[in-house]
């Protein structure tokens, strides 16, 4: 019998194995398909459930830019801080009524301007500034961090910073420095010693009364206080107090009713012979954004010290217009 010549890629076992393989291919390409789709794994979720919960972000502060500081002050607030702008030629009087911005690479974090006029006895210099804190610490807020900054600036300045009443211990008893309560006397010797007690208090009120009534008192004979130790007292007399001085109401101090919480400063200094200076800065925060007031007047010749109280009052005056402009 004649064989049929062999072909390849013709036989029956060769087609069959090429179909298995397409089948296989295609059952792995769409298991792959769906592993691709489908969600987290149980080993996923186990990772995801041993994380910690997360941390809470600080708030943001209020504000995120800061307005123009040299249109801040208006025409009229500049005329009568700086009286002797009025005095200028008109293009002398213009360029100091628009200040000179202070130079900042990022106007939205700090800005500032200064004013100044001069004239043949005085001369003034206003200057304000303005700072925008940003902290970079996710779990300190912007607020936070603008109280730290305020705080340093007051302490810089000598203004203590107000202390905080603390708490008054309860259930504190009378004893040995160990914290052991005494414990209370007997009642057998409790009545024999009140006894006592009464008696010595008596005889010596009782001397006491004697040698009132038989010596005159220095007071009565002479108008003035005795300056004899009492009884009882040390030899060498009662000591006298040292005299508290007298508040004016213009030192260096907290202000209240201003932003969040504010403080004013106030030093006078000299300048040559006989002229002074005297600088008036008022600081506040309101939030994230701490502003500082500064006003300084300086004479020169014989011309008396510039007044405190009323720089105070114009210095401050400026810096409740400026809080009230950042509430806008």
């Amino acid at each position: 019998m004649q064989r049929k010549r062999y072909a390849p890629g013709r036989t029956g076992s060769t087609a069959r194995t090429a179909v298995v393989l397409t089948s296989v291919l295609g059952l792995g390409l769409g298991l792959g398909l769906t592993g691709c789709s489908a969600g987290p794994t149980t080993d996923d979720i186990a990772v995801d459930a041993k994380a910690g919960p997360v941390s809470p972000v600080a708030p943001p502060g209020r504000y995120r830019t800061l307005f123009e500081p040299c249109g801040s002050v208006p025409q009229s607030t500049l005329k009568d801080l700086l009286p002797g702008a009025a005095a200028l030629p008109d293009a002398e009087r213009g360029k100091a009524y628009r200040g000179v911005a202070a130079v900042t690479y990022d106007t939205d974090r700090r800005v500032g301007c200064t004013w100044k006029a001069d004239s043949p006895e005085t001369s003034h210099r206003l200057a304000l500034d303005i700072e925008r804190v940003v902290s970079y610490d996710p779990a300190v807020s912007d607020d936070a961090r603008a109280q730290e900054v305020y705080l340093r600036k007051q302490l810089a300045v000598g203004i203590p910073v107000p202390p905080t009443t603390p708490p008054t211990p309860t259930g504190t008893a009378t004893g040995t420095a160990s914290g052991t309560a005494t414990p209370p006397s007997t009642g057998a010797t409790a009545p024999e010693n009140t006894q006592n007690t009464e008696n010595t208090e008596n005889t010596e009120n009782t001397q006491n009364t004697q040698n009132t009534t038989s010596t005159p008192s220095p007071t009565a004979t002479t108008g003035k206080p005795s300056t004899a130790p009492t009884s009882g007292a040390p030899s060498g007399g009662t000591p006298t107090p040292t005299p508290t001085p007298t508040s004016t109401g213009l030192e260096p101090r907290v202000l209240d009713g201003l932003g969040e919480i504010a403080y004013l400063d106030d030093t006078l200094s000299t300048v040559g012979a006989n002229g002074h200076q005297r600088v008036v800065s008022v600081v506040f925060r309101t939030s994230n954004v701490i502003v500082t007031v500064s006003y300084r007047e300086q004479t020169t010749g014989s011309v008396e010290a510039p007044d405190s109280k009323e720089l105070q009052e114009k210095a401050r005056n400026l810096a409740r217009m400026l809080a009230e402009r950042l509430e806008e």
